[in-house]
């Protein structure tokens, strides 16, 4: 979920990028969605932060920003 900063935790999300069962260990992540909020300088909390390394979404990201000439 991407929550604005000024919201309360527990407040409206913007909206919903994926989720992680950690029980039935199930992960799914709208990769380009998640993308654009991060290009846009949204934060993600540590736990997120550590699935989005685990699921290679930064290195997606650094390929994004990367300029071809």
């Amino acid at each position: 979920m991407i929550i604005p900063l000024r919201s309360r935790r527990e407040g409206r999300d913007l909206r919903k990028v994926g989720f992680y069962d950690p029980i039935n260990n199930q992960t799914y992540l709208n990769v380009p969605a998640i993308l654009y909020f991060l290009e846009k300088g949204a934060q993600p909390t540590a736990t997120v932060h550590n699935i989005l390394k685990k699921a290679g979404v930064f290195t997606e990201l650094t390929l994004n920003q990367t300029k071809f000439t």
